[in-house]
């Protein structure tokens, strides 16, 4: 997503954003050193394919989220830059390195909390599962100490590729909403509402112990009644976590913003989210699913006193 003071629309055009989500980018030397270091073992991060506004504060503290199973999805999600294909048109064989790779950055940033997420990999059988779940091995081995989070795609809503990701012992388990029920054809194509509070609610009653997660964009074209009604479903798959921020056009090959969500309406989604029973809403301009997941999980755990 764009880091600059403009959004630029598909006509073209160069509008400016709203005062409260102007975000200069500044720390440019943080950013190609942590690139750099990536690049050196082929990794991907979702902060630079999806073009995050938080990249330069991330990356200048030593914060990114490893992107694994490659960088090109077999999905068309309008709303993501990043880069889209099928098999028959690109290399998308797995790299077998991978899962060490991501472990050996991990423990080179001396990380306490690792963020792990994957392209859509439909092409696969097991969607990727097997090669997310040495993923998340690999680095509890590397980092013993360290808690993980997995930012899992549906699966095409298969729970046995659930299963074998929690099975490697993530500490939290997060699937994105993304949006409302309604903008799901023109938003998500590929993929269904009820099949992804489905795979978050099979996580709940798979590892109970795990905190589950799950975040969405506003600013898509909902109503606020519409995130409402979300909030009340992710509740009753009884999610944990939620996360809520603003959708920035990243491309003009993407869908336009709707709307630029005004402040005060985040903290009528957070109050209304906690009363609800949430352990955590994290709701503002800036938040995305990964976006300071280290405090988010501890303010979660800290809010019952227990849990992952």
């Amino acid at each position: 997503m764009s880091t600059g003071l403009v959004q630029i629309g598909n006509s073209g055009r160069r509008e400016r954003l709203p005062q409260f989500l102007r975000k200069p980018a500044t720390d440019f030397q943080s950013v190609q050193l942590l690139k750099n270091e990536l690049r050196r073992l082929h990794l991907h991060t979702v902060c630079e394919s999806a073009r995050c506004p938080n990249i330069h504060e991330c990356f200048s503290r030593r914060a990114a989220t490893f992107m694994i199973l490659g960088n090109v999805c077999t999905r068309g999600c309008t709303f993501c830059s990043v880069p889209k294909g099928s098999p028959a048109k690109h290399d998308m064989a797995l790299d077998p390195l991978e899962p060490a790779n991501v472990a050996a950055m991990a423990r080179s940033m001396d990380l306490r909390y690792v963020v792990i997420t994957s392209v859509n990999r439909d092409d696969l059988a097991d969607g990727g599962s097997a090669h997310f779940a040495e993923t998340v091995e690999r680095v509890r081995a590397a980092l013993p100490e360290a808690r993980v989070e997995v930012l899992t795609p549906d699966f095409c809503g298969d729970h046995e590729a659930v299963a074998r990701v929690l099975a490697a012992g993530p500490h939290v388990f997060n699937h994105n909403m993304e949006t409302v029920a309604r903008l799901y054809k023109p938003v998500r194509p590929q993929a269904s509402y009820l099949q992804s509070l489905e795979v978050l609610r099979f996580a709940r009653e798979a590892a109970p112990g795990v905190l589950t997660k799950s975040g969405l964009m506003v600013g898509l074209g909902e109503t606020e009644e519409e995130v409402n009604e979300l909030l009340a479903d992710l509740r009753a798959a009884e999610v944990d976590v939620v996360t809520i921020g603003q959708y920035l056009q990243p491309t003009r090959r993407n869908r336009e913003v709707s709307e630029y969500v005004p402040e005060d309406r985040y903290e009528r989604w957070k109050a209304r989210g906690m009363s609800m029973g949430f352990r955590m809403v994290f709701a503002g301009p800036f938040v995305r699913s990964s976006y300071m997941a280290d405090e988010v999980n501890e303010q979660a755990r800290e809010s019952c006193g227990a849990g992952s």
